[in-house]
Formats: C-alpha cells, structure tokens, sequence
C-alpha cells in the first residue's frame, strides 16, 4: 500500500512539472518526435518540407549515431538524429540549446565526417558519395550565422557565385528568429517550426485539421500518451534541460553584474582623476589672478566640486561624496 502511494505521489510530481505536451528541446522530447521508428512518418514529413523543390525522401532509416560522432556531448545541451534516406542521402538533424564559440567550425566538422566515412578501400572505388544534409535547430543566436531565421549553405564558384556542389549542405534554423503566430503559418514548413518553438505552452495542437501528421504529431508528444517509465524519464530530462537554462541565465546575470561593477569602479576611478586635474587646472588660473594663497584655496574648492560634480554626475552615492570632498550635502545638491 505504501509502495502504491509512494508511486501515485511520485506520478504527480511528474505530471505538475509538464504540459499538455512534451518539450521538444529536451533529449527524450526531441528523440521522441523525430528519432524513433512509430515517428519515422513525421521525421520524413518535416523533412520534406523542409527540403522541398530539392529533395523527396519516401522512406529513411535512423542510423546509430556512433557510426558519426567520435565524442560524448552533453545531453542536456546537445543531441542529435543520424539517419539515411532511401537514396542514401546521410542527414544530421540535430539541436542545440547554447551558444559555441566555434560551432560553425564544429557544424562543418560534423557534415565532413559523414561524408569521410562513405569511403572505401581500393581501386575500384570512384568515390561515389551521397549528399551529407546537418539541419541544425539553434536554440538561440548564433551571431556568426547572420540574423536570418533560416541559413542554407551549400559549395558555390567563388567568381561567378554559381553552384558548385551539394554534396554538403548545411542549414542552419535559428528559432529566436521565427516569430510567425499560428495564423501566419500559411504552409506545413512554418507550422512545423510554430509547433516545435511552442509545444510545451499548447494546450491543444493546432493544424491537426489541415494535415494528418500534426494529428499524428499531437499523439506522439502528448504526455499522457506515456508509459509511466517513460514519464519519469521524461521528466528528468526535462529538469536536466531546466537545470541547464538556468545555470546558463545565472552565469549571463552573474556576468552582466560584474560588468556593471568593474564599470562603476573604473568610472570613479576616471572621475576622481578627471576631477583633481580640473581642479589643479581651475587653481593654477585663478592663483595668477588673485595670488598665491587666495588661489590655492580657491583652486581646492573648485577641486573639490568639479570632483564632486563628477562623483553625482556618476551616480555615486551622496555620503560617500561629502566623504571624498568634504563638501555639505545642500553644496552637493546644489550643483
């Protein structure tokens, strides 16, 4: 019996930690949609979509991605889809929830490994690779893509600007940049995108009417279609990926504070420097004028409120000007 409750308790700490509907940036959302054989029609779909007017996949087979990747990448950060159309077209469909500095390189380097491991042995081989698609869906900005939601890259004649080769292509989708609402999505390619940026927040899935695979989509990604095994995976996931967002935010915060007050400082620093050299300045001209001892007194007090002047023109707290200047709080704020 208390085995029952401990089980019945721990259900609903899954089910007040989740939506109507899985998210999709986690590792088990993502694999759920797109990386298992029952949701091989909506990986074939999207695709399709995808690429249309270039290529038309039938049918695929979802690849061990170890045949690709020669490392371990964090899961709550990155994690992929590797698999092979029915012509033998090798497509990477990956995301990514944060920022590198060298991820284009990486991209490239990702797409050329699976293009290498086509090769074979001897003579007789003419090297007759197939075309390596990496659709990377980017979770965020990627400053040295451009400003583009959609990013396609294939090989072009550098003098004429034609097209070379596709035998890598690379597209890049950076969702902060899609900003369609649902009723803008005026074809399947958009409402896949709408979908997949805002799942977890629906509360009912919408194209479902217009096209049997986002009815099929809804039944795949919806929570309660789950085992309990695979909810309590799920929900892992999803605080792995929580986890992930907010030690990333904290580490932004924490970065922007210490920017403010490495900033503050260094302004107080130019100010108080700023301030003595106008004072000497203002002190030497009026000593010639009014003599010596009536000009060291004045070039101090002229000091001591250009300083001033400085440290309010800053923001510095007013008791730590009357402490640094000597000046009274009704002289401070007069200025």
């Amino acid at each position: 019996m208390n085995t029952q409750k401990n089980t019945n308790f721990a259900q609903n700490e899954v089910d007040s930690t989740m939506g109507k509907y899985i998210n999709p940036f986690t590792d088990i959302g993502f694999k759920r949609i797109f990386g298992q054989d029952v949701s091989k029609p909506l990986l074939i779909d999207f695709l399709n979509n995808l690429l249309e007017g270039e290529r038309h996949i039938v049918d695929l087979t979802l690849l061990d991605k170890e045949q690709l990747a020669e490392y371990a990448n964090d899961r709550s950060l990155i994690y992929d889809i590797y698999c092979e159309t029915d012509t033998g077209e090798k497509i990477v469909v990956e995301m990514q929830n944060r920022t590198q500095p060298y991820f284009k390189r990486r991209s490239i380097f990702y797409a050329a490994q699976a293009l290498s491991r086509q090769g074979e042995r001897g003579l007789a081989w003419h090297y007759d690779v197939k075309s390596v698609y990496l659709i990377a869906f980017l979770n965020f900005k990627q400053t040295d893509i451009g400003t583009d939601f959609r990013t396609d890259v294939a090989m072009m004649n550098m003098k004429n600007g034609e097209f070379f080769s596709d035998l890598v292509r690379l597209i890049y989708l950076q969702l902060p940049y899609f900003n369609e609402q649902e009723t803008e999505c005026d074809n399947d390619f958009k409402c896949w995108i709408y979908l997949l940026k805002n799942m977890e927040t629906l509360a009912r899935m919408p194209f479902a009417a217009r096209n049997a695979v986002f009815e099929r989509l809804a039944q795949i990604a919806e929570v309660a279609s789950m085992t309990q095994a695979e909810r309590l995976q799920y929900d892992e996931s999803l605080r792995k990926y929580r986890d992930t967002i907010g030690v990333l935010e904290g580490a932004r915060i924490e970065g922007l504070e210490q920017g403010i007050q490495q900033g503050l400082e260094q302004g107080i620093q130019q100010g108080l420097e700023q301030g003595r050299e106008q004072g000497r300045a203002q002190g030497r001209e009026e000593g010639k004028e009014e003599g010596r001892a009536q000009g060291k007194a004045e070039g101090k007090a002229e000091a001591n409120l250009a300083h001033a002047r400085t440290l309010k023109e800053l923001g510095v707290d007013i008791n730590i000007i009357v402490k640094t200047t000597g000046l009274t709080i009704e002289q401070i704020n007069a200025l």
